[in-house]
């Protein structure tokens, strides 16, 4: 089945995936999360691409983006791929990629960013690592908890509506993180972004579409059902 292919459109939320090939460690040491790190807000930067948060794991990394433009997600990890790879292979005496074929990406309605950023933020935690978010330090977990300000960071609009203080919005961020997510979110989560489908509503998909002519859900299975004289 040929691969459709990856969507970015202007404006909107996208959840971005990275992985190393086979599995590999693309941060093998802390200087090489900060480099990781500092090569993403560049990349964003010089691509006019906000960054709303992100986690970084040993073999993959996950990010909440918004392109100001249709090529600038495209762009940003291209030049993110030279910098860090470079980076990496040299400090390591390796040849060859680092990831794991192109990135992954979905479109989201804003309504799951929060959603995104808690996946984001306990995503250590599934992966064994066995720390709560408050004490790994490689996600923007600190920055929407209230225990930094990276400015870096373009927080999202679905934050400020958390509540009217910084501690109402810090208490609030903090609780929905304690409480988690079930596993019909995080199944709907981790199938859009590896799939490429939009996480979004019927009236939302339908009003992306106007955007794009690549399909942006699952098709139904099945044969299309006949129609009848009576339809």
């Amino acid at each position: 089945m040929a691969r459709l292919p990856r969507l970015a459109i202007a404006g909107y939320l996208h959840h971005v995936l990275q992985r190393g090939a086979h599995g590999q460690s693309i941060c093998s040491a802390t200087e090489d999360y900060e480099e990781l790190l500092n090569a993403i807000h560049l990349a964003a930067r010089q691509h006019q691409v906000a960054v709303h948060g992100y986690v970084l794991l040993q073999d993959h990394f996950h990010l909440l983006l918004t392109p100001a433009n249709e090529q600038g997600l495209a762009l940003m990890m291209q030049s993110l791929g030279r910098t860090y790879v470079r980076y990496f292979n040299r400090k390591y005496d390796r040849k060859g990629t680092l990831w794991e074929g192109r990135f992954k990406s979905a479109v989201l309605q804003p309504r799951h960013a929060l959603a995104v950023l808690t996946f984001m933020d306990l995503h250590p935690s599934r992966a064994g690592i066995g720390l709560p978010p408050s004490g790994y330090p490689w996600s923007s977990y600190s920055h929407y908890s209230g225990v930094i300000t990276d400015k870096r960071i373009v927080t999202h609009p679905a934050y400020w509506a958390l509540g009217n203080t910084p501690f109402a919005r810090e208490a609030a961020y903090q609780a929905a993180a304690r409480e988690g997510l079930n596993s019909v979110q995080l199944q709907q989560i981790t199938d859009s972004v590896t799939r490429g489908w939009a996480l979004a509503d019927d009236d939302f998909v339908a009003e992306l579409q106007k955007s794009t002519t690549r399909r942006l859900v699952r098709k139904t299975p099945g044969r299309p059902r006949k129609v009848t004289a009576s339809d």
